[in-house]
């Protein structure tokens, strides 16, 4: 793994991405893969976020680099809740919400989750994601579909792609129309590439070379497709898998840390980083557990309708504050835990619970 590390190190890119880590002090990053080596240009570019494909897909467990979303488990309980929990917010409101959000998790009112009743909920907020995502999409096919009729195609989006990063859109257009060369940079021209041979999956048979408005969505969030399910699925495979087998072995998922580093705040990092996909590759991703990950099983565990994930995910959230070990949730015990819930700390979590439940 030292000479993994060391042959990544050297890439360019790797350099400046580390740069930035001990910069801001980020928990890990990896190789770039896809289309997030652009993307980290302007990770906050508002024409980025229309037009790009995101890396980050809420309510997915897995990144589209192939890193862990280390947010799942508070977007699939909380929603599109999840941005009121912010650390600056007032803890005794967090607490009120925190408190509405268990009662309508407890669906048989009881006073106790069980983890049918989270498993429930976890389906109705990855419902919820998704509808986001369709709404955020006739935004960003809007924004791509100048003359209105319908259909994108991939010169259209081509354009409005280069236009978002700085390129001069009437010139674009032109030298496009007349098969001039554009004459980008190499970095811009290999996620052209990936774009294009994304935007092709994403074109249902029988196939036109256009996008309409569904197809689109399939091509901005792969995740409502079970075509594109499978694309992203070896896209990532691609990207993890170093002996060409097109399976994944546990070497090879927990290959990707930042690099070899001298000061020992990055190498913790580095430690936990690994141990963090270790337990999620044997407990969660090998179903099986005979030590590989296979293309269908990446599949079943990335597809965020997958009714069977969404049981274990919501025994694993019990497990987290179970303190009772009843395999229920309590509202105490939720509200103790809140921090891994929803990623805001509360405090005095148990002064007037009863009062106020």
């Amino acid at each position: 793994m030292a000479a993994q590390r060391q042959v990544w190190c050297r890439h360019p890119l790797a350099v400046s991405l580390l740069f930035y880590l001990l910069l801001h002090t980020m928990d890990v990053c990896a190789r770039p893969a896809n289309m997030s080596a652009l993307k980290d240009k302007n990770p906050t570019g508002k024409d980025d976020n229309e037009i790009l494909p995101p890396d980050h897909l809420n309510g997915v467990k897995m990144e589209m680099d192939g890193h862990l979303n280390k947010d799942f488990h508070q977007e699939v309980f909380l929603g599109k809740e999840m941005e009121e929990f912010e650390e600056d917010s007032e803890p005794r409101r967090n607490r009120k919400k925190l408190i509405e959000i268990f009662t309508k998790v407890d669906f048989n009112k009881d006073r106790s989750v069980s983890a049918k009743e989270m498993q429930r909920w976890i389906m109705e907020k990855t419902e919820e994601h998704f509808q986001e995502a369709v709404k955020e999409n006739k935004l960003s096919f809007r924004a791509v579909d100048p003359d209105g009729d319908g259909h994108v195609t991939w010169d259209e989006y081509r354009v409005k792609f280069l236009a978002s990063k700085g390129f001069n859109e009437k010139e674009v257009a032109e030298k496009i129309k007349n098969n001039e060369d554009l004459k980008v940079d190499e970095e811009t021209q290999e996620v052209l590439e990936s774009l294009k041979d994304r935007w092709f999956q994403a074109d249902n048979p029988p196939a036109d070379q256009l996008l309409n408005e569904q197809e689109f969505l399939s091509f901005l969030h792969p995740e409502h497709s079970r075509g594109m399910l499978k694309y992203m699925v070896k896209e990532i495979v691609r990207d993890l898998d170093q002996d060409g087998d097109k399976k994944l072995t546990l070497s090879e998922f927990i290959s990707l840390p930042m690099g070899t580093v001298e000061n020992q705040q990055a190498q913790d990092i580095d430690d936990d980083w690994v141990r963090e996909r270790k337990k999620e590759f044997e407990e969660v991703i090998d179903a099986n557990h005979d030590g590989i990950v296979t293309m269908d099983e990446l599949e079943e565990y990335m597809d965020p309708m997958n009714e069977y994930n969404a049981l274990n995910e919501a025994k694993q959230m019990i497990a987290v504050a179970d303190e009772n070990q009843n395999h229920n949730l309590e509202l105490e015990e939720i509200l103790k835990y809140s921090e891994y819930f929803t990623g805001s700390k509360l405090m005095d979590y148990a002064r007037n619970v009863h009062e106020e439940f």
